[in-house]
């Protein structure tokens, strides 16, 4: 399977960023994992594609070159926009591409802005809480989707 990583703003502060919720990794170190587990040199054999911005316009564009570009499957951590946009919602809404959302922490365990999702209302499923594993469930979940 094709499969398009995209994460939000801030992930690229894994290893700094509130290391008592998201812990001493680095994002590279995220990206490592999901490929060694997951990716073409893995069991699983996966093409992986990760994405990683701050901006929401670059998301979206990400999530329109995945359905341009004939991707099996977007496994999305969108932080921040996941409270927030509509946009990026739309994006994934209009393309299609079975979806699945991914959070480090458990947003409903956090601050009460937290507890709504727009990419939950179009994701086949929600994951949250399990750190860089939830990125492996992801790509199961859309495995077993096909």
């Amino acid at each position: 399977m094709k499969i398009m990583i995209i994460n939000g703003p801030n992930i690229n502060l894994l290893g700094i960023r509130e290391p008592d919720i998201y812990g001493n990794n680095t994002y590279d170190d995220m990206v490592s994992f999901i490929r060694d587990m997951r990716g073409e040199d893995s069991d699983a054999g996966h093409e992986l594609c990760f994405f990683q911005s701050n901006h929401e316009g670059a998301i979206i564009d990400e999530i329109q070159y995945a359905y341009r570009e004939g991707f099996d499957g977007i496994v999305i951590n969108a932080a921040g926009y996941t409270h927030t946009s509509i946009a990026i919602m739309d994006a994934l809404k209009a393309v299609q591409i079975p979806t699945v959302e991914v959070h480090l922490s458990d947003p409903s365990l956090r601050e009460d802005y937290r507890h709504h999702s727009y990419i939950s209302e179009v994701a086949v499923a929600t994951l949250a809480g399990d750190h860089f594993n939830g990125y492996i469930d992801a790509i199961d979940i859309l495995s077993e989707q096909r």
